[in-house]
């Protein structure tokens, strides 16, 4: 059985911090490979992808096996352009540390401390690695001094570098038997150690195995951050790296007893045949192949579904391929056999920290193919790749009008684009990306439909009573039932609640509704003359009705935002975004800059970034990405409808061509 020491570690990065290149570097020094991998020639190991290769960014999540000293760690690579941050979260979901990279020449970057605040949020045991020391403008001051006040000070340089900024760059690794390091280790180190702060202040000096000691224990509480420099292409740091990661972060070790399997499915990855393989990291039990499982799923309505499978093949990462593949809780493996598997996909019982909560797309587009005849393929294909990416979403759209796609960002729409032409063979037509709103109920209202027993004509033989009320920020979409449990056949129940979650697709003014209970009031059958059909039919009118009496209120997406500026373009640029509608939460100077933080209208975004370097003769750092929304001012824009939902009962009639 595989059962040593596992670490699942992520590499993160601003984009062009040189993240890949020193996964590249790490593969390499282990001798997990005998070559060095290249972005720029397009032959990393884990940005396999035609498409990564070419445009030298990572797209979707990769893990790449070494051994370190008996230790087995899983190295993840992350995509680190914003527009695929969602990815970035699920796998921070499945990790047990971190390294995250910077450049000593850019710094501290935006996108560096949206994830170093997560790390932290998420008390992640993380590494700093600070990369391209022997590139020109590169400076160790400066960028610890901008570590310590933008990212954490709570950081224990483990090296220092000579001749940085040049080709001769050289990285001198910090020692225990150095006093000077021992002693600031320790004023780092009692910040968070009584017993250490009484110490210093008594004046007893600590012996080296007690630091050891607490800085592996408050790495792995996420508390201080033990810090690397270097060079990924040289290779200069990267063994004192390594030596931390083995040193410093905590390792999954395997456990006697047999618990219940509990894991996630963190990447799906497709075959040119479209045969789905899934990378499931367990946290609990083991999986053997040939063994049946259930997976567990939230789809963005809110509603809980179940699927079971029998698993055909499993290949643990890092396991010798002629040994047996059984997989141990701390472990990574790839699953065959899993048809209907999705990225986000749960086995077992969530875990202590529940379900993660991402913040949904906030663009809308409509893809159409260029081939009328291929309308279909298309919409497979894209459904495809919503496996992959459940976030984006995609929904059909009435009468071959194409399909329309949610997203994060332009970047990723130029790679859907390019995925469907290159991995599917289609030529397909993107609309301009329009802002997501969303509905939410600001009332309580009610309806139904009965069965009038007194005719002998029916619309529909099934009677339906719909409550529609608020609900709580973030809960999506809640079904009730207030009738007597069993009181219609499942096939009935089902079809009610499967239409509600469907109609809710477009609210009042055509935008989806989110955060709102929906509760069955009444229901009611004619014996053989019903059928679900009835219910299917039925179920939008009540609902739209009920939804109407209710009332909604149009909710636009905003975007937390961070800026850093020229001080002498602050006055300049805070107008600017006033006029945008932004809302600014705090401002911070440093030495010749402003950083500005709040948020603002998504749809305000694009006109920001193309207006910021003019405004701030190209020096300004912007970074934004999808927080929260709030209630639209004013007339609340509509969107067209698509799904043919009735408004009112003489609308369905027409519908049914009966009126």
């Amino acid at each position: 059985m595989f059962t040593v020491p596992t670490l699942n570690l992520g590499i993160l990065a601003h984009v062009d911090a040189g993240k890949t290149s020193l996964t590249e570097r790490l593969l390499f020094d282990t001798g997990t490979t005998d070559r060095l991998g290249s972005v720029d020639a397009g032959t990393t190991r884990t940005d396999s992808g035609e498409l990564e290769r070419r445009r030298g960014i990572t797209i979707r999540t990769a893990v790449a096996p070494f051994t370190l000293d008996g230790l087995r760690v899983n190295l993840i690579d992350t995509p680190g352009h914003s527009d695929f941050i969602a990815e970035v979260e699920r796998a921070l979901g499945v990790l047990d540390g971190a390294v995250l990279v910077l450049s000593a020449v850019e710094g501290v970057q935006a996108q560096t401390r949206v994830l170093m605040k997560t790390l932290r949020r998420l008390r992640l045991p993380t590494l700093l690695f600070v990369n391209k020391t022997d590139r020109a403008g590169a400076n160790e001051t400066d960028t610890l001094a901008a570590i310590r006040a933008r990212l954490t000070p709570h950081i224990v340089p483990m090296a220092t570098v000579d001749a940085i900024g040049t080709r001769e760059a050289r990285t001198r690794p910090a020692g225990f038997e150095d006093p000077g390091f021992r002693e600031r280790l320790a004023e780092t180190l009692a910040e968070h150690d009584e017993a250490l702060l009484a110490d210093l202040v008594a004046d007893r000096t600590p012996d080296p195995g007690r630091l050891r000691r607490l800085l592996a224990r408050t790495t792995a509480q996420g508390l201080t951050h033990p810090l690397y420099l270097g060079s990924a292409l040289s290779g200069q740091g990267v063994p004192g790296l390594l030596d931390g990661i083995r040193q410093w972060l905590p390792a999954h070790r395997p456990t006697a007893g047999r618990a219940a399997a509990r894991g996630t499915v963190f990447a799906v990855e497709r075959s040119a045949g479209g045969e789905k393989t899934a990378l499931l990291r367990l946290f609990e039990g083991e999986l053997n192949p040939r063994e049946r499982i259930t997976l567990h799923r939230r789809e963005d309505d809110g509603t809980r579904t179940e699927h079971s499978a029998r698993i055909t093949g499993l290949t643990v990462a890092g396991a010798p391929a002629d040994g047996p593949q059984r997989l141990t809780a701390g472990g990574i493996a790839r699953l065959r056999g899993l048809p209907g598997v999705r990225v986000g996909d749960r086995l077992g019982p969530a875990g202590p920290d529940g379900e993660p909560h991402f913040a949904p797309p906030g663009l809308e587009t409509v893809v159409r193919p260029v081939r009328p005849g291929d309308a279909a393929r298309l919409h497979g294909a894209l459904t495809a790749l919503a496996d992959q990416d459940p976030l984006i979403g995609t929904r059909a759209l009435p009468d071959g009008g194409g399909t329309a796609l949610l997203l994060y960002g332009e970047v990723q729409k130029e790679i859907i684009a390019t995925t469907l032409a290159e991995e599917f063979g289609l030529q397909a037509t993107f609309e301009a990306s329009s802002i997501l709103h969303r509905e939410r109920p600001t009332g309580t209202g009610e309806a139904h439909e009965e069965i009038d027993y007194r005719h002998d004509s029916h619309v529909f033989w099934a009677t339906v009573g719909l409550r529609v009320a608020p609900g709580e920020d973030g809960s999506g979409i809640a079904f009730r039932r207030d009738t007597e449990l069993g009181a219609l056949p499942h096939a009935f129940d089902r079809a009610i609640e499967d239409t509600v979650r469907r109609t809710l697709g477009q609210g009042l003014h055509g935008w989806p509704v989110t955060d709102c209970v929906v509760t069955l009031t009444r229901s009611g059958f004619c014996g053989p003359v019903t059928t679900a059909a009835d219910f299917r039919r039925l179920t939008p009118l009540v609902l739209m009705a009920a939804l109407a009496r209710a009332g909604t209120r149009v909710y636009e997406p905003y975007h937390g935002f961070e800026l850093e500026l020229p001080g002498w373009a602050l006055g300049t640029v805070t107008g600017v975004l006033a006029a945008s509608g932004a809302q600014v939460r705090d401002s911070e100077p440093g030495r010749d800059t402003w950083t500005v933080r709040g948020v603002v209208p998504a749809r305000q975004v694009p006109a920001l970034e193309r207006r910021l370097p003019g405004l701030t003769r190209g020096e300004a750092l912007w970074w934004s990405a999808p927080t929260t929304d709030r209630p639209c001012a004013g007339m609340p824009p509509t969107r067209a409808r698509t799904d043919g939902n009735p408004l009112n009962r003489a609308e369905y009639l027409r519908y049914l061509g009966r009126g």
